[in-house]
């Protein structure tokens, strides 16, 4: 109800960083979070991902387009069942352009299609440390999603790891786009609020869905 008296609002977070809370409607939620479970199945489904320190992410995560392992691309699921990436779909590069449109404007749409979405799960008790979106070879804005859990996403600077950064609570529907001088900001998860995602979505826990261009 609180909400609903008073709304949240869009705000600039840095430059070329942009929160957009409430950006899905409900339906749009239940499609992608239908569309994500049968992304999640094998082959090339949810993964744990593995660090080359030998450490494990807590985050489990699936790829579409290219799949991603630290700190590469590749078309097969080289860390996991070695299967095929399953293809990334038009209606997410679709999605991504609007979602650049309406955060940073018609100018910051890149000319390159988005081709890439990881999509990460957290459980109650995942995190993500912070670290920058720098392995692919376009400098396009990153787009995020929220479905599910709310999360404290803390977004930072494009120098260290540590402060100045700004937290962020990231609710089930909410949009966050960064790119320009945002784009190689670091960026993380230091926890997920558990059982509070919307009662109507059916889901525990939360999924993240990123997309991104290769410029591959």
């Amino acid at each position: 109800m609180e909400d609903e008296l008073f709304p949240r609002e869009r705000t600039q977070v840095a430059p070329g960083a942009v929160h957009v809370p409430d950006w899905l409607d409900p339906a749009r939620q239940r499609a992608l979070l239908a569309a994500c479970r049968d992304w999640a199945r094998p082959p090339a489904g949810l993964r744990t991902v593995r660090t080359p320190g030998g450490g494990t992410m807590t985050a489990r995560q699936v790829c579409l387009g290219w799949h991603w392992y630290p700190y590469a691309y590749a078309r097969t699921a080289v860390d996991g069942d070695g299967a095929p990436v399953k293809p990334f779909p038009d209606r997410l590069g679709e999605l991504g352009r609007r979602a650049v449109t309406e955060a940073l404007g018609p100018d910051a749409v890149p000319a390159a299609p988005y081709d890439i979405a990881l999509i990460n799960f957290y459980d109650a008790d995942a995190r993500m440390g912070m670290h920058r979106d720098a392995d692919e070879r376009a400098d396009a804005p990153v787009v995020s999603l929220s479905l599910g859990d709310t999360c404290v996403f803390r977004f930072g600077n494009t120098a260290t790891r540590g402060k100045p950064y700004t937290d962020v609570e990231l609710r089930s529907g909410d949009l966050f786009v960064f790119g320009g001088p945002s784009r190689l900001a670091y960026h993380g998860v230091p926890g997920v609020r558990p059982g509070t995602a919307p009662d109507w979505l059916g889901l525990s826990g939360r999924l993240n869905i990123t997309l991104r261009v290769s410029g591959r």
